[in-house]
């Protein structure tokens, strides 16, 4: 895709919706909305790279209530003609045909690679991928089985949805308050699977979420590895304006 003149490609990830809970949570969404009004102005696509939501679950024919601000203004600006991909994370995985179906946004469960102005980007959440973090690997195994989802939608929504809240809250293993802390690069594992990613084929870009950490860390003289940050504590996101990649802070 040859990217417009005056037009730009925005990139956002880990809002966390609903975290710790959703009056808790309600200001963080305006500033996003608030976001999504400023660059709606001048996108040529919009990338959301996953945890939009701290937790989400389609049941046949429920989904989780609230968050109307957000989708709604998704739905406006994908009216509009504007692209809008979404990345799942490791809270809102369990996405099943609502946003393709009501919103129109394509959902991705695996990091994708798209070329904008002849520069190739890499693009996915982040959870799971590279070395160690085995116990999470484990963990997200069982979240996707089938069965296992199977077995939980079993669950009456009102104590399914209650219950699954709770968890992402107070479980470490699944809040990720360790995504927080920087390792260094030797020890980043984000960084590390993107330097192999680069020994089968160059990327100009290798964009994530999840760390929940602003990072801009050159993978050599070509490569670019970013992350995006969150909408917690930095309210960072990230613009590529057909030549050049930026970290931002919304509000400065």
């Amino acid at each position: 895709m040859q990217i417009p003149a005056g037009k730009k490609i925005y990139f956002a990830s880990d809002n966390h919706l609903g975290a710790p809970s959703r009056a808790a949570s309600l200001p963080r969404e305006k500033k996003f909305v608030s976001w999504l009004d400023e660059v709606k102005k001048d996108a040529a696509v919009i990338f959301l790279l996953g945890d939009l939501f701290d937790f989400w679950m389609e049941y046949r024919t429920v989904v989780p209530k609230g968050f109307t601000r957000t989708l709604g203004k998704l739905a406006e600006i994908s009216d509009s003609g504007i692209p809008i991909h979404f990345f799942v994370g490791n809270h809102d995985l369990w996405m099943n045909g609502y946003f393709e179906e009501e919103l129109n946004i394509p959902v991705y469960h695996k990091p994708k690679e798209f070329t904008f102005n002849g520069k190739t980007f890499y693009i996915g959440h982040g959870d799971g991928l590279g070395p160690g973090d085995t116990g999470y690997k484990r963990m997200k195994k069982i979240f996707t089985n089938p069965f296992c989802k199977w077995l939980f939608r079993w669950l009456h929504p009102d104590i399914g949805v209650r219950l699954a809240q709770y968890l992402s809250v107070k479980n470490k293993l699944i809040s990720g308050d360790d995504d927080m802390k920087f390792l260094g690069e030797d020890k980043e594992w984000l960084v590390n699977y993107c330097k192999r990613k680069l020994e089968d084929k160059h990327r100009d870009y290798f964009v994530f979420g999840h760390r929940h950490l602003p990072l801009t860390i050159p993978l050599n003289n070509h490569a670019l590895y970013i992350n995006l940050g969150d909408w917690i504590s930095y309210f960072t996101y990230g613009v590529f304006d057909g030549t050049q990649f930026e970290l931002k802070e919304f509000g400065n």
